[in-house]
This record gives C-alpha cells, structure tokens and sequence, in this order.
C-alpha cells in the first residue's frame, strides 16, 4: 500500500523489517498475526514506484504451500503498492498471444461498412465495434461531462467487445466467416484461456489477502468478463495536439483484474500516485501487464489499489517539416469481472482497524454497467 491503512502503530517496527525483504513479505506466524491484526502496510517511496515483474511459475509450479504463498503475497504486494504487475511465467502460449494478434488485425483490415453491421449497441451487452471517436475514458461520470470531453478530444482507438458467448440474454456480434476466417474460434479460445489465468491469479490475491484460495472460485466462474481488441491507428501528431487529448485518456478499469496484452510500440502509462506524473509501462517481452480494477479495490477496501493510466501515442515518424504520423499499435485488453450479481462487500481481511468498511456494498452489474453509460455516446 502506499499509504498506511491503519492508526495502529505498535507494528509498524514489524512492517519496516518486513519491507526490507527483496520482492516478498516474510511468511511467519508472528507477521501474519501482526498484519491481519493491525491491517497496516509500510509505505513505499516516490523513487522505488516501480512494476514489479513476478515469475508466476512459481505459484503455478510450486513444489511447496510455503513456496505457493511467497509468490502469493509478491502478487498482493505488487497489487498494494503499484497496482500493477508484469506476470512472466504465466502459462499462455506465446502462439497464442500471436495467433489472437493475428486475429484481431484481420478484423480491424476489414472494411468499415462491415465492422459498422457489428455495431456496439447497450451498455447492459457491452458486444460489438467501436469505432474512433465513440468512446471517451474518463474518470467522471457525469454524462455531459463526458459529452464534452468526447467532443473535444475523442479516444483515437477502434475496438471490438467480446462477452461470453453462451449468454442466454446478449449475443456476441460475430462477423461473417467468410469476411473473417477463423476469427469466431480463434477468440472464443482466447477469451476460455484468459479467463483460466484470471482463476489462478484470483487464488494467489485470495491467499495473499490470508483467505482461503478458493475464496473467489464461485464468486467469478460465471465468466462476465469483456475481451477487448484494440487498434490504434496510424495518426497525424496534429490531431493529438489538443487539449486533453490522448490515444485513451486517464481512467481506471472497472472489474477486479485485466490482463494486458502489449505488442511492441508501446503507450501505455501509468501514474505514480506521489507525484500525479504518469510513468510508461514498457513492453517486455513473453509478460502480461495485470492491473486491478475499481471492484477489487472495493473489495479490498483499496488495500489493493486501481491506479489510473492512460494510453499515449509513442514517437512520431516525421513526413513533413512541421507534420509527423504515429506507428499504428495494437493491444488485446481482458477485463476480468465478478459474477454479474455477485455482491462486492469488504472482505473479511480488508476492514479498517476499527472494523469499517470505505464503500457500501454494490453488484458487479450495478457498477459496471452505470460505468460504461456514461462513457459511450
């Protein structure tokens, strides 16, 4: 955490010692005591704000419980701290990432009429093409607000939402095989993967938080998540000149974790809550960015942290004296939800020292779906 989460100071000797660990918290009883009883976090300084990269071979793989929860509570640190972790080791094929990039690129070459017949429609279904411009992130969620700002600085991306297929109520909107070849499959195998991973990074959070590992298995297996392809077009640096305006602008996801998958240009940023400024997060190669959402951090009673980023676009190739055009850049996005009517209340682990919990209890629908009303035209 970055700031403390408790009055209780008696143990803070404890947490310091603990802290001077290279990249994991101690394990013992006595630490374990002291922190569930205490609920405080050692802070962490402006200059060692850092994604951590974890080697999650080493939860999956582990030839031991007390090996399992070392990794455990390196995942949760990583969550306190940043809010974001590199995860290499994670057990995805690389073949796969590639194939999904593959993909998705065929669907963005597609010609406009044909995307726009896939057109997203409800934010309840939250399926289908976005095309530039439509969608403006953002912190607020005041719709005139977001009005404005789409106006005067649209999100200069394309996408494509993905739900679970199987939904009796919302349909996918799939383009036609012959348009796409393979496209359908190659997703819906991406979209059972992604969420495999979700399952084992919950029960290494579940672990860390010192709940049981399973805690969250039956609390998300409904799978409402959202597979989101991205393309960022290539574009002129004069349109990205205005005020406010950004490839997607600052904002924090909704759910409880998404898995970023980066190709190599590069944009993302994320900000160092001490100093307000936003620092990069770079690709690294055979990693996945994780972040957590705005539901696990109620959940957690922010002990876990949804830290704001944003996309920018990277360096410009210069066609003019006074004009350049940004490289194009893809990224498939997985965010991670709770059941739809699961209830997100603060975990036992997460109260306060004196027992309050920060948020009032709130559904995965309730929250999401007043979220993303006010975020598309």
């Amino acid at each position: 955490m970055l700031a403390a989460a408790s009055s209780c100071h008696s143990v803070l000797p404890t947490m310091r010692r603990m802290m001077s660990a290279p990249g994991v918290w101690p394990v013992s009883q006595a630490s374990r005591a002291a922190l569930r009883k205490s609920r405080t976090f050692a802070t962490i300084s402006e200059d060692a704000f850092r994604i951590p990269i974890i080697d999650f071979s080493k939860y999956r793989d582990a030839a031991t419980a007390a090996e399992k929860e070392r990794t455990a509570e390196e995942v949760v640190r990583g969550f306190t701290d940043v809010g974001f972790v590199y995860l290499s080791n994670h057990g995805i094929p690389q073949e796969t990432v590639q194939q999904a990039f593959q993909k998705s690129a065929e669907f963005f070459k597609l010609p406009i009429e044909k995307k726009s017949e896939l057109a997203w429609r409800d934010p309840r279904a939250n399926r289908g093409f976005v095309q530039v411009g439509r969608e403006r992130v953002t912190q607020s969620a005041d719709a005139d607000e977001i009005k404005q700002l789409r106006e005067k600085a649209p999100d200069y991306k394309e996408s494509m939402e993905i739900g679970r297929d199987w939904d009796t109520t919302y349909k996918n909107y799939w383009p036609r095989e012959e348009d796409a070849p393979g496209f359908r499959r190659a997703m819906l195998g991406f979209f059972q993967t992604c969420h495999e991973l979700h399952v084992s990074v919950m029960r290494a959070i579940a672990l860390g938080l010192r709940l049981d590992e399973a805690f969250f298995d039956d609390k998300i297996n409904e799978q409402y998540h959202n597979l989101r392809l991205l393309s960022y077009p290539p574009i002129k640096t004069q349109l990205l000149h205005g005020e406010g305006q950004a490839r997607a602008g600052a904002h924090s996801d909704y759910g409880t974790l998404t898995l970023l998958f980066q190709d190599s240009v590069g944009g993302l940023e994320v900000q160092n809550p001490h100093t307000g400024q936003f620092q990069p997060a770079t690709p690294i190669p055979g990693t996945i960015v994780i972040n957590a959402g705005d539901l696990l951090a109620r959940w957690s009673n922010d002990v876990l942290r949804s830290t704001l980023h944003r996309v920018v676009a990277p360096p410009a190739k210069a066609i003019s004296d006074t004009e350049g055009i940004t490289p194009a850049r893809q990224s498939i996005a997985f965010f991670c939800n709770p059941n739809q009517g699961a209830e997100i209340s603060c975990l036992p682990t997460c109260l306060t020292g004196n027992g309050q919990a920060k948020y009032p209890p709130v559904t995965t629908e309730e929250y999401i779906v007043g979220r993303l009303k006010a975020t598309y035209v």
